[in-house]
């Protein structure tokens, strides 16, 4: 996240059009229209998951608060779109002053892992609710819950305060006015934050994704009290969320290791040319880490037989007390 020692990315003019020098270029429609249509189709997604998970969290239903919790969560990450949108659009230029991009970045960062841990918190806890569902009733308490949720802010907010310290989220003190940008020369620090992004962020997560995802599969189709359709459904959903977990996450924790990697190299012309090479992956993949937050809140919900049964309330204008839905249970599919 250190910013490039090169004047690459001065917007130039030509009557109207204004064109970017490389490699601010080579990402700069893919990212504007990516982070435009996540915004665009994420925040209305999240602000509806919200409002399913809500009435979830009144009834003291515990896969509600992390399902809220995560759908907050990613509304605020989702806010910080238009912004960058803006950011690519205009050549990389900040233009909001130094505080706006430490607190824009930090937001964008912590909410990524933030959105990670909860999406493991949300599996682990389906697993458990289905594998030791007697077992389970002490500990499955909306209060250890959100106990669990607070401590995961707490420590991801901690491991970013760094952000507010880095001369990366300083545009003022740059002429190029740039905000976070990857640099060809990394430090030490950045490197070894790189490696634990990594595998903290990404290695260890997506093992307890697919863990708790196949445990809850193998339970599921051992299961003689559920019907084919419902089996169904559990199977597609485990598989969906592992999928988008890949597709969204991986691009940029496979790239963040390639430059981790690549940052031993003491050629520095060699390390300069790679990281032009690498800069439009670098942005795509990032820009790919927003999917998640556009579709796996409303996909856990969704799958939901409780939360279908109320979109389709909701949608003929009928009330939650006219169904006496408050009596119904947690829904594991």
């Amino acid at each position: 996240m250190q910013a490039e020692a090169t004047t690459a990315g001065n917007a130039t003019t030509a009557g109207n059009v204004t064109a970017c020098d490389p490699p601010y270029d080579q990402a700069r429609v893919p990212m504007v229209v990516l982070y435009s249509v996540v915004f665009v189709v994420g925040f209305p997604a999240n602000l509806l998951t919200v409002w399913f998970t809500w009435r979830q969290v009144r009834r003291k239903n515990v896969l509600g608060v992390y399902l809220c919790s995560l759908s907050v969560c990613d509304l605020i990450y989702l806010s910080t779109l238009p912004l960058w949108a803006l950011y690519f659009d205009g050549c990389h230029k900040w233009t909001w002053g130094s505080r706006t991009c430490q607190v824009t970045g930090f937001v964008f960062y912590t909410n990524m892992y933030i959105s990670i841990l909860l999406l493991c918190c949300v599996s682990c806890d389906r697993y458990v609710a289905v594998r030791y569902a007697l077992e389970s009733r002490g500990l499955r308490r909306p209060r250890v819950a959100a106990g669990i949720t607070a401590a995961i802010v707490a420590m991801v907010m901690a491991a970013h305060v760094p952000v507010f310290l880095m001369r990366e989220g300083d545009p003022d003190q740059k002429l190029d006015m740039r905000c976070f940008e990857p640099d060809h020369t990394p430090s030490r620090t950045v490197t070894a934050f790189n490696y634990a992004r990594f595998f903290l962020g990404f290695v260890v997560p997506l093992a307890l994704l697919t863990a708790s995802n196949y445990g809850v599969l193998r339970v599921v189709r051992a299961s003689h009290s559920l019907q084919l359709g419902q089996k169904s459904r559990v199977r597609w959903l485990a598989v969906a969320v592992v999928t988008l977990f890949l597709v969204g996450f991986a691009p940029y924790h496979l790239v963040l290791l390639v430059r981790a990697a690549f940052s031993h190299s003491q050629d520095k012309a060699l390390q300069f040319a790679f990281s032009r090479w690498i800069y439009a992956p670098y942005y795509v993949s990032l820009g790919f880490s927003t999917l998640n937050s556009a579709c796996n809140p409303l996909l856990y919900v969704l799958s939901s037989g409780d939360a279908r049964e109320e979109l389709s309330l909701a949608l003929r204008g009928q009330s939650e007390s006219e169904v006496g839905s408050g009596t119904r249970g947690e829904s594991v599919q």
